[in-house]
């Protein structure tokens, strides 16, 4: 069980992402995280130096959620089938069918809010944003890879570029989603990425 102090200092990253995916980076300030974590700016500064500080932590918190996320999706369609493109089909079936659940919009994304706001953080921020990124290519590129060792594609395309693409339609159907009001379509775009590498593979 998590002692008190690393309860706090959970409570106080939940509530900063929300508050950054809500009103952006520069919005947040500490004063509105320490009333709503209901404790004094003394206890903030124990548990971080700075909303910087603070913001690095997000990330590199963000990051292991989503390599877990990602490894064990991977890891459930891998127990379904030996062919490694039905694998990369089940999971993006898999990751739409768990944006579907989400009962309202999707929330946003701390790349995206840190990538809007890239002049208002520091370069360690910057750095741990695009490592995320990066992180994805490496994941999605590896199971690309396997498919390529098997079955080349119908048409010349370059795997980095193939990984980049379900990154962009992750962050693009975030957006597009919340930016006209309608959940659904990032579910759509993901199964059209699907779709997608259906045709190029089949």
């Amino acid at each position: 069980m998590a002692s008190k102090g690393e309860q706090t200092r959970m409570k106080l990253m939940e509530i900063a992402e929300q508050h950054i995916l809500q009103n952006g980076f520069s919005a947040t300030s500490i004063d509105d995280l320490i009333t709503e974590a209901g404790i004094t700016k003394g206890g903030f500064f124990y548990h971080f130096k700075s909303k910087h500080d603070l913001a690095q932590a997000l990330m590199r918190h963000y990051r292991e959620k989503d390599e877990l996320l990602f490894s064990d999706l991977f890891l459930r369609a891998r127990e379904l089938t030996d062919d490694p493109l039905q694998q990369m089909l089940v999971f993006v079936k898999l990751l739409s069918e768990m944006m579907a659940e989400i009962e309202d919009l999707h929330p946003g994304c701390l790349v995206a809010s840190f990538t809007y706001e890239s002049h208002q953080v520091n370069e360690e921020i910057r750095e741990l944003t695009a490592a995320s990124i990066l992180d994805w290519r490496r994941l999605f590129r590896e199971q690309i890879d396997r498919i390529n060792d098997v079955r080349p594609p119908n048409i010349d395309v370059d795997a980095d570029t193939l990984a980049d693409m379900l990154s962009t339609i992750l962050e693009g159907g975030i957006i597009v989603s919340r930016a006209v009001n309608q959940k659904d379509i990032l579910v759509r775009q993901l199964l059209e990425y699907r779709n997608y590498l259906g045709l190029l593979y089949g």
